[in-house]
């Protein structure tokens, strides 16, 4: 029987399609093999020009060596999950299996259908309220819900737009919303009921692994409205889904700009302050990297010693994606790739080893 989400076994068959890939392209994230570029889908209008043109572009991504697809209900107003719905067909018809590639959604934001509505509103009243499946007090920001009526009405539809049995990795989208709205202790509460959920999906074969993907959760410092605990986190999905709990991943922004998860030592583990990605590997989760290059802020103009650190690479997007990829305790770093030539030119990176660790370190000690 064909697996219905991401394998080892299936992944692994996805790196030996791409033998000829450099070493470290490749690397292991949990259970899975996983490519040190994922593609990923927010940006872009809602109009069927820019469907196609993702769909062509999750195609490519596949073919070109690329197997982590990222992705949320909200992107471009649901369009994107529907997207890479149609690109994992004609990529079935090519003899990719599903269990080869690791599929990432999110649930929080509102999502819309399509377009923007008039009246937000009166959107959630019609969709959420009126159907029992959420209340106006759980709408944080007039935007933001996590309750998990929401949630598991939101892993349906993702599951429905994307034609897939299974989610792979589901975050809960940027929790710090719900901050601007409730109290730490009622933050703690809204997020063990949805882990609680998240786990009950897991269980029934809808999801593989969880987790946070954040903006600026795991950025600032403690004492910020807007922190978060990655250690409080697993703590919470160990307390309610057991040893074996499915909080295995988050995806933050990480970049030349963005270096804070490496550098600011602002989670605790064990009583001692050290960095977000040290915390992740210490409690054994993988992290993903957002906004690899700041949506195209670091396509260009890099400085020049920047570019020999790390090898001389074609382009600045090149060189700031090879930044991401070749951290230590980064599992994948994620782009924004619209289309097919943004896809060839940041998949010639399948060809070059990431930065070794020393080569690394130089950017942090000249």
């Amino acid at each position: 029987m064909k697996a219905k989400a991401a394998t080892q076994e299936s992944t692994e068959k996805f790196a030996a399609r791409f033998s000829g890939a450099a070493k470290g392209h490749f690397r292991k994230a949990q259970d899975l093999t996983v490519s040190s570029l994922g593609i990923g889908t927010y940006l872009g209008n809602w109009d069927e020009a820019t469907d196609q043109s993702y769909k062509d572009a999750v195609e490519k991504f596949v073919d070109s060596g690329g197997n982590v697809i990222d992705t949320a209900a909200n992107y471009r107003f649901q369009r994107s999950e529907r997207s890479i719905g149609e690109a994992l067909s004609n990529l079935a018809e090519k003899g990719f299996e599903r269990g080869e590639i690791v599929i990432c959604t999110k649930g929080g934001y509102l999502p819309f259908d399509g377009e923007p509505p008039t009246d937000v509103r009166a959107y959630f009243e019609e969709n959420f309220v009126k159907t029992g499946i959420a209340t106006f007090d759980d709408l944080a920001g007039g935007s933001h819900c996590m309750a998990p009526g929401y949630l598991q009405n939101q892993i349906e539809q993702s599951l429905k737009n994307m034609n897939i049995d299974s989610i792979d990795v589901y975050y809960v989208h940027n929790p710090e919303s719900q901050l601007s709205a409730v109290d730490k202790n009622t933050f703690e509460v809204r997020l063990s009921a949805a882990f609680e959920l998240l786990e009950e999906m897991r269980s029934q074969g809808k999801l593989k692994y969880y987790g946070a993907a954040t903006c600026n959760g795991f950025r600032v410092a403690p004492q910020d409205s807007g922190y978060h605990s990655l250690e409080k986190m697993v703590s919470i999905a160990r307390q309610v889904g057991g040893a074996d709990h499915g909080f295995k991943f988050v995806q933050l922004p990480f970049n030349l700009m963005m270096p804070e998860a490496y550098l600011l030592n602002n989670q605790a583990f064990d009583g001692k302050a050290i960095s977000a990605i040290e915390a992740a590997k210490n409690l054994g989760v993988s992290v993903m990297a957002s906004a690899s290059i700041l949506q195209g802020k670091l396509s260009s103009n890099l400085p020049e010693n920047l570019r020999r650190i790390f090898g001389n690479l074609e382009s600045d997007a090149q060189t700031s994606l090879q930044f991401v990829r070749s951290t230590p305790g980064i599992s994948t770093a994620l782009v924004g790739m619209s289309d097919v030539e943004h896809v060839a030119e940041n998949m010639k990176l399948s060809d070059v080893e990431p930065a070794s660790e020393a080569d690394f370190q130089e950017l942090f000690t000249k």
